[in-house]
């Protein structure tokens, strides 16, 4: 199954660390969403990365494959099923084909209060940006 990573695990060494087994493949974008930060944990002091719907916007990000066996690390990694849960998204690859992926979304509620990320958390993401070429 395929995952859409666009925030911690985007970069290409931390997806290693939570899923060894998954395949770098390309990157990918995620039409009529947008990137926001929310919420406050005290392991990053300070928001953390997830997507909500927005027309006309987008969100760059990478596509991994996933095998079952790594789902579930995945999962915790992503505290799912707590503040956050899996949704299909379709994204559209580097060649503009359109596939189905998986991808992780903070819980309704929990979306509402938009925050500012940590720079150290900042830091992991834009080196993933730097791993896929995204910037």
């Amino acid at each position: 199954m395929y995952y859409f990573a666009y925030g911690l695990n985007l970069n290409k060494k931390q997806m290693a660390d939570v899923s060894p087994q998954s395949r770098p493949l390309y990157s990918a974008t995620l039409h009529n969403y947008r990137l926001l930060f929310t919420g406050w944990t005290r392991q990053w002091r300070g928001g953390v990365a997830t997507i909500k719907r927005s027309t006309g916007d987008k969100v760059r990000g990478a596509i991994y494959d996933v095998p079952d066996t790594d789902w579930g690390k995945l999962d915790k990694a992503e505290d799912c099923p707590g503040n956050f849960e899996r949704i299909r998204v379709l994204v559209n690859n580097e060649d503009g084909e359109a596939m189905e992926a998986v991808a992780y979304i903070k819980k309704g509620q929990l979306q509402a209060d938009e925050s500012k990320a940590s720079p150290e958390y900042l830091k992991i993401i834009q080196q993933g940006y730097r791993d896929w070429r995204l910037m």
